[in-house]
């Protein structure tokens, strides 16, 4: 069997040539970064303070309100924190940031959160889009969706409404603990990522 480098890199440089101490050590290195994704999306949140300029607040304190909303409307934590990162993706993937962000959050939420989150660029559309000469009733092809009503919460209620300099919000300090609950969970937990 072959054995490690001194330098802590696998042997191979083909995958097919790795040998199982290759894929252990890679799995314990997988986990160990899996395990610090609460850290990465902290920051990832952080960097949303310098995104998207000309608005009264920073996509940061949008995305914290949009959180403080959801909790001062009684929401769970799932949804807050779905609140909270929905427009994590905005950095690198403007045209489709809200598939980007519920493509990280789906593996510890439920199902309803991540269509909530994925569908949300377009609920968004009934508001801004007829000053942009866009369309605004894309989201009604959804109507009958058994989630719909819960999207059209999220966008009216916590999303579109913050904007709002004045309104009190929570720090992320706040939200930290929801963050690292939500994120450390097991991935894809059949308990929890239901229909």
């Amino acid at each position: 069997m072959n054995t490690l480098t001194p330098n802590k890199v696998v042997t191979f440089t083909r995958m097919d040539e790795g040998t199982e101490a290759d894929y252990a050590f890679l799995d314990n290195l997988e986990q160990q970064y899996i395990d610090a994704l609460p850290n990465r999306i902290m920051l990832a949140l952080q960097n949303l303070e310098h995104s998207l300029a000309g608005y009264q607040i920073s996509r940061l304190q949008h995305s914290l309100q949009s959180a403080t909303r959801a909790e001062n409307d009684g929401a769970d934590i799932e949804l807050i924190v779905g609140a909270l990162i929905h427009d994590l993706g905005d950095e690198l993937a403007p045209l489709n940031h809200a598939q980007l962000a519920a493509s990280i959050i789906q593996p510890y939420v439920r199902c309803e959160v991540t269509w909530i989150v994925k569908m949300h660029g377009l609920f968004q559309m009934q508001f801004f889009g007829k000053q942009m000469n866009l369309p605004v009733d894309g989201h009604l092809e959804h109507q009958d969706h058994p989630w719909f009503e819960s999207c059209q919460r999220f966008c009216d209620e916590w999303d579109q409404k913050a904007f709002d300099p004045s309104y009190p919000t929570h720090d992320l300090s706040y939200f930290e603990p929801m963050v690292r609950e939500i994120f450390s969970r097991k991935a894809f937990d059949p308990d929890i990522v239901i229909n």
